[in-house]
């Protein structure tokens, strides 16, 4: 996902998207939405949070 539309979805959260990396700003909003924080967590490769807004980022991350 653009950070752009990350930087978006945060304000909307009330979080402000300057100070924090790409990372730090999604767990933020995860867990300002009452999900857990585990954004790059899946050292794996699965998760099993399946309608997760972050998923195709995460394990995507996580295969690099």
């Amino acid at each position: 996902m653009e950070l752009e539309i990350i930087h978006s979805i945060a304000a909307s959260h009330g979080i402000n998207p300057d100070a924090l990396s790409k990372t730090e700003l999604i767990k933020a909003i995860q867990n300002q939405e009452g999900n857990f924080d585990c954004f790059e967590t899946a050292l794996s490769g699965e998760c099993d949070q399946g309608n997760c807004l972050w998923l195709e980022d995460c394990l995507g991350m996580e295969k690099e």
